[in-house]
């Protein structure tokens, strides 16, 4: 399968579900974007291994890179390989002497893992056109319509909404940023299919 680079762009809280953050991984080569909805000790994890915060103790994620450490065990990669009904699923691509073995993982705890290691992390191709958002150059726009973009509006039910509506609702979450939007919608438009 065809794997595309992937890095952190950013994490931010999600306002529409409690406690829950929205990482957000971009492709390396393109505008696209794959926004993921991890919960709030899964994006602490992440910020304490980019952060490289020392803790008097080792987290579970260090544990576990210690234990591989012990065993000879390198983590070569973390691929994103799946997303079902709404659900990313991750694997870790492991090396014990001549031996490649994948191990099943959440994203979350695969990228905490990786930011630590610094390791490269993927997402198939499929995955990425499946799940991801384009990114539109907003660079072009006056500021007329850069002001239009950030006016707050009354939240529709996506329910109710035609996919015509949904599609275009989607463009605008993606050109004001708004990635947990995007995945809502992304994730109604694709349930109707």
């Amino acid at each position: 399968m065809n794997k595309v680079r992937v890095e952190i762009i950013g994490m931010t809280y999600s306002e529409s579900s409690t406690g829950a953050y929205v990482l957000i991984l971009g492709d390396k080569n393109s505008r696209r974007r794959l926004p993921i909805v991890i919960g709030s000790s899964e994006a602490q994890a992440i910020a304490i291994g980019i952060e490289r915060q020392p803790n008097s103790r080792p987290l579970t994620h260090d544990l576990l890179l210690k234990f591989a450490k012990t065993f000879n065990v390198s983590i070569l990669e973390v691929v994103i390989n799946r997303f079902r009904d709404g659900v990313f699923y991750a694997m870790l691509v492991c090396q014990q002497g001549n031996d490649i073995i994948t191990i099943d993982a959440r994203p979350s705890d695969a990228i905490a893992i990786a930011v630590r290691l610094g390791c490269e992390i993927y997402a198939y191709e499929s995955v990425m056109q499946e799940a991801g958002i384009i990114m539109d150059d907003m660079e072009d726009e006056t500021p007329e319509q850069n002001h239009n973009i950030n006016k707050v509006q009354d939240e529709p039910d996506l329910e109710l909404l035609t996919l015509g509506e949904l599609e275009d609702l989607l463009q605008e979450a993606i050109d004001n940023e708004d990635y947990q939007k995007a995945a809502e919608i992304r994730d109604e438009i694709k349930g109707r299919s």
